[in-house]
């Protein structure tokens, strides 16, 4: 059964991936959250001391997920077959699916089958224990790098088409605020440790400058 669409009835998806509480990473996610709460987002993506970075950014990559999903799960009834045949960023971008594996030809499909597949292509890498190991001392892999930023590229995408198609929904719901917050918090954390390539964040550039002008 596919990700979202056995739980669209529930309007939001359930994040799948918890961090196991009394973990280092559940501690580290607490740190983040209590960091967060300061207001200052530039400080609380970075790396806390003497911690591993591979751990930070798995930890933070968990967190994303799990808000994208949420945030992505206040509008799937805007995001339909019909209102988004395709998955884009506004008129200039348009995202084809392919993990490699099971698609490997880049797909033409809709926006809500995009992000089904996406959606459930992260939570497989996530659950993957030897890309995404949870326990104390088991390493990560030597490319664990490289799949954390194949993750969150892909995760900027919702943000993306979320942003340019179904903004006015956002803010019909009053979400816009969660959404802004969410999404400056992901910008500064890609950017801090440059996990996204800046030719990918193009579809969202104006909004990504003025967010950081607001912090300099």
């Amino acid at each position: 059964m596919s990700f979202l669409f056995s739980s669209r009835s529930s309007k939001t998806f359930k994040p799948k991936k918890n961090i196991p509480e009394g973990s280092h990473q559940y501690e580290l996610l607490k740190h983040a959250e209590a960091t967060l709460g300061s207001g200052n987002l530039r400080q609380a993506v970075m790396l806390p001391e003497g911690e591993d970075l591979n751990e930070w950014i798995a930890v933070n990559t968990v967190d994303f997920f799990n808000q994208i999903n949420m945030l992505y799960g206040t509008i799937t009834e805007f995001c339909t077959e019909a209102s988004c045949p395709v998955m884009s960023a506004g008129p200039r971008y348009e995202y084809h699916w392919a993990d490699g594996t099971n698609i490997k030809k880049p797909i033409k499909c809709s926006a809500p089958k995009y992000i089904d597949y996406l959606m459930t292509w992260v939570q497989d890498q996530l659950d993957d224990e030897t890309l995404f190991p949870s326990k104390i001392g088991v390493p990560f892999p030597i490319n664990f790098m490289s799949v954390a930023k194949t993750i969150l590229k892909r995760l900027f995408r919702v943000y993306a088409h979320i942003y340019h198609q179904h903004f006015d929904s956002v803010m019909q719901l009053q979400e816009e605020a969660h959404l802004n917050t969410s999404f400056k918090h992901f910008i500064f954390f890609v950017q801090e440790f440059n996990l996204i390539d800046r030719r990918e964040l193009a579809p969202l550039q104006e909004l990504i400058e003025k967010l950081g002008s607001k912090d300099r």
